[in-house]
């Protein structure tokens, strides 16, 4: 069967994850990138139920994002597990999240995490 991926990319979020009283209280911005790699079993797709719902995607991303957690290691990690859980058809989920202003003295850029998780290993 043919394989397939929906990808959201730079999607922009602002909210409170980090470790730092400061980040806790001032916020900061965050950019996500997501690809949900899933098997297509009806080709070509011609209802959302063959394919991976994106706008409920990135209502649930919007949704984890607005949940202050100190890691963006468990940010993401929660992140893959909800989807591969919600959206039975993915295989897989790559997904980065950057913190575009980290609280590091004379830092430039921005920095941040990226995890691969498959559906097997949940």
């Amino acid at each position: 069967m043919p394989k397939a991926s929906v990808l959201l990319k730079d999607l922009q979020f602002f909210a409170f994850h980090g470790l730092y009283e400061e980040e806790k209280i001032l916020g900061n911005d965050f950019k996500v990138n997501l690809e949900i790699g899933y098997t297509i079993h009806h080709f070509p797709a011609r209802n959302i139920e063959d394919t991976i719902d994106y706008a409920a995607v990135y209502q649930l991303v919007k949704s984890r994002m607005a949940i202050p957690t100190p890691l963006l290691e468990t940010l993401v990690a929660e992140i893959a597990i909800d989807i591969l859980a919600q959206f039975s058809l993915s295989d897989y989920v790559t997904i980065t999240v950057e913190k575009m202003r980290p609280p590091v003295p004379q830092f430039t850029g921005s920095l941040g995490v990226s995890l691969t998780l498959n559906r097997e290993n949940i």
